[in-house]
């Protein structure tokens, strides 16, 4: 074979295998529990330079998060951010062009989920694991959660008294409380959760008395849903997050929010790319966003983190927390029962 021929089919051999060394790179890398491991990532990422996040977290929020580890790492961080579906669809466009566009990504659990199920995601053994609550982190590493949004019930306080407020689910059947009700357009979880603990049949006819009796107001967006309340236009919203309404409450809106236990959780969750184009930034992040430091700036938001080192700010309240591959299989289900519970509506 004549030599430039023989080069020609080097390089070409070499291209080919690149994104097998870039795994290969990153699974060591992902995976190393050695001391050197953290400024192998440190000098790895200054040449790197940057990375880039795809999250579901408000920009004012994210932003908080992320000044500090620019700051302490000369690392930028570039933002897109959007709704969990959007940020599914949109990493799944990019893997079916071959493309690998983001480093790390945060969205609720079941997309994430959805994403380790597609072989998307790189298994992940950070040194912070071992800080976070049992449900953080599922066997397959793929993911680890940030942070678990608290469903609660939230209500303004110039329309509705402390006193009248429901104790159970049953009580929301009382007649004073037709037109007053509203949820969220995408809390099926919410729902079936719900429906699952008062044992299935007894849930859908429960929540179908509800919607046929005194109706569920929809509303798409839990900020939304949050200002809605606060404003009055809502007198009792059933699906709101409790570090929403805590903060309108602190900053003086007739709004506050009770739990009707136990509390439904969902984890937000976060995951490195297989494909991540800045892998040893991608991994240093990850770590950044799991550490005391991150959490803690998570929990001064109002979030419940998930770092046991961090103070939760939801005490003596029982809670249950969704499981992710579960929710995942019983999607489908799930959306149908809240959608015809929501055609119920009068």
């Amino acid at each position: 074979m004549p030599f430039f021929f023989r080069r020609k089919f080097m390089f070409l051999a070499l291209a080919l295998c690149l994104p097998s060394l870039h795994a290969q790179s990153l699974q060591q890398l992902a995976t190393s529990t050695d001391e050197g491991r953290q400024q192998r990532l440190i000098d790895g990422a200054k040449k790197e330079g940057s990375l880039l996040f795809y999250t579901t977290t408000p920009t004012e929020y994210a932003n908080l998060l992320i000044e500090p580890f620019e700051k302490k790492y000369g690392i930028k961080v570039n933002i897109w951010r959007a709704r969990s579906e959007l940020i599914l669809q949109r990493v799944m466009n990019e893997a079916q062009a071959g493309k690998g566009v983001a480093d790390v990504v945060a969205s609720i659990a079941p997309p994430m989920e959805a994403l380790h199920r597609e072989n998307l995601l790189q298994e992940v053994v950070s040194p912070h694991h071992k800080e976070l609550i049992p449900t953080a982190v599922p066997a397959h590493r793929q993911w680890a959660s940030t942070l678990q949004y608290v469903f609660v019930q939230a209500y303004n306080t110039s329309k509705v008294s402390k006193e009248e407020l429901p104790k159970t689910y049953q009580d929301l059947l009382a007649p004073k409380w037709k037109g007053r009700l509203a949820i969220e357009g995408s809390d099926h979880e919410w729902v079936t959760a719900v429906a699952k603990d008062m044992g299935e049949p007894n849930g859908t006819r429960f929540f179908n008395e509800l919607a046929g009796g005194n109706g569920l107001s929809v509303r798409s967006g839990h900020p939304l849903l949050t200002n809605l309340v606060a404003s009055g236009e809502v007198p009792l919203a059933l699906t709101v997050y409790q570090y929403s309404a805590e903060q309108a409450k602190k900053k003086g809106s007739p709004i506050d929010w009770f739990v009707i236990e136990p509390a439904i959780t969902i984890a937000d969750a976060m995951g490195v790319m297989k494909k991540a184009p800045h892998p040893h930034a991608a991994l240093l992040f990850y770590d950044y966003m799991l550490s005391p430091e991150a959490q803690r700036i998570l929990a001064k938001i109002g979030y419940y983190a998930t770092n046991t080192k961090v103070e939760p700010p939801i005490k003596n309240i029982k809670l249950k927390v969704l499981d992710a591959a579960s929710l995942l299989d019983e999607q489908e289900k799930s959306f149908s029962r809240f959608e015809g519970i929501l055609r119920l509506n009068r």
